[in-house]
């Protein structure tokens, strides 16, 4: 499927899941960073034709990665009529928060509790709008490494690029006309203070993941492996102890 093709297809997708809802939502609630995923995501919820919010909720956020987030909400909103975007700064509820358990400090603890925030959040702002919550979370993301917080990012309504690659992301940011500076940022969470990549963090390109994902032979599938199997507990179903009849 050419990547204009899966953009009508993926469009459709999230078009038909809400005409089929009991309860028809009437808008779609997505977390912009300035990152290449949630870029495409929002603008393919926004051809859907229907009410599109978008929110960028920054926490001591690096400037650059900010800039990326405001530079795309401006670039939705000029190209869609149906898109609404909003900056909401949580580094006060951050803070507080931090602050409140500063006995139990952990830095990836509060780095992971960045993307909570922003889930609940994005939740809040759906219940005010009667919407759904659209994730932004690739295939090598979602299912090949683990690469995401469990309730943070993971907690969404659906997955509308989750069968997709980063290489198959891009192909669509490229074909949707997403900003070039979205497209050749290095991919970051913004979960940290030193703005650390996606790729340092993984130590892998992006490239060697999906290759280690599909090819035993891989020279990096043992790292691959190691890394999933620490994050499983991330993407399968929440173990429930059965009491026997």
């Amino acid at each position: 499927m050419s990547p204009s093709e899966k953009i009508k297809y993926i469009s459709n997708w999230i078009k038909s899941y809400v005409d089929q809802m009991p309860n028809k939502a009437q808008s779609l609630v997505i977390g912009i960073s300035g990152g290449i995923d949630s870029s495409v995501s929002s603008t393919l919820s926004a051809m859907t034709g229907l009410k599109t919010i978008v929110l960028s909720m920054p926490i001591k956020q690096k400037t650059n990665q900010h800039d990326l987030s405001l530079k795309h909400q401006k670039w939705l909103v000029e190209k869609f009529e149906n898109v609404e975007a909003h900056t909401i700064n949580l580094d006060d509820l951050f803070q507080s928060f931090s602050s409140t358990l500063n006995k139990f400090n952990n830095e990836h603890g509060y780095a992971n509790s960045r993307a909570r925030l922003r889930m609940a959040t994005l939740y809040q702002v759906a219940s005010a709008n009667k919407g759904i919550v659209v994730g932004t979370g690739n295939k090598v993301e979602d299912f090949g490494v683990g690469f995401y917080t469990k309730y943070g990012d993971g907690g969404v309504d659906i997955s509308p690029i989750a069968d997709c690659n980063k290489s198959e992301v891009w192909e669509l940011g490229k074909e949707l006309g997403i900003l070039k500076e979205i497209i050749d940022a290095q991919p970051t969470d913004g979960l940290w203070d030193d703005g650390r990549t996606d790729e340092g963090q993984l130590g892998f390109k992006y490239k060697e993941l999906e290759d280690a994902m599909i090819n035993p032979d891989s020279p990096h599938r043992a790292e691959y492996e190691k890394i999933r199997k620490q994050n499983l507990h991330k993407m399968e179903p929440i173990p429930v102890c059965k009491i026997p009849s």
